[in-house]
């Protein structure tokens, strides 16, 4: 059964945007695109929300082509190109896109119909709304959380209204340039 990871930027007190979505925030250098290009490649599908996904899809399909391409962008973007996408909007159903399936409803059922299919896992970037609702549901198998070194004080936070426990495990932590720390837990 394919797991669904959730890879996701925070702030050290628990906010993954600022107020107004800000990410201005967030560290990411090569060591961070290494990991994430290494978990892509364990994917088939891409999850997002929304705002995420139109976000991801205004720059990914391209940006191999752009000049002076990063190694992170040449790759990135041909995994992107390759791999099924998924988003959890009720304003985008209907909508015709390219490799692109719309969940509209029936979240539990319809993410858990994917698990059950054939290929690899399915990764999601960011998309803070759409993961309090795979939360909520517990549909999320592991978390890559990047805490960054930065105090925020208010906006979105990751674990917004958690109606449930959900035990999970420490698998592995890793620590990166300017202090940001990768925490991998399973359920």
């Amino acid at each position: 059964m394919k797991k669904l990871l959730l890879f996701m930027h925070v702030s050290l007190d628990g906010f993954v945007a600022g107020p107004n979505g800000e990410m201005d925030w967030i560290i990411a250098d090569e060591g961070i695109f290494d990991l994430a290009s290494t978990r892509t490649n364990e994917a088939d599908t891409a999850l997002y929300g929304r705002v995420t996904y139109q976000m991801m899809d205004s720059y990914w399909p391209t940006a191999a082509d752009q000049p002076g391409a990063s190694k992170h962008d040449i790759e990135h973007s041909a995994w992107y190109n390759s791999v099924d996408k998924v988003v959890m909007s009720k304003s985008m159903k209907g909508k015709d896109l390219k490799r692109t399936s719309v969940i509209s409803d029936n979240l539990g059922q319809r993410i858990n119909e994917i698990k059950r299919g054939k290929g690899k896992n399915i990764i999601m970037f960011g998309s803070p709304g759409a993961a309090h609702s795979l939360m909520k549901e517990d549909l999320i198998d592991r978390y890559w959380l990047f805490v960054n070194p930065i105090l925020l004080g208010k906006g979105i936070p990751l674990f917004g209204n958690i109606e449930q426990i959900t035990k999970l495990k420490l698998h592995s932590s890793q620590t990166f340039s300017f202090g940001v720390v990768g925490l991998y837990y399973e359920k």
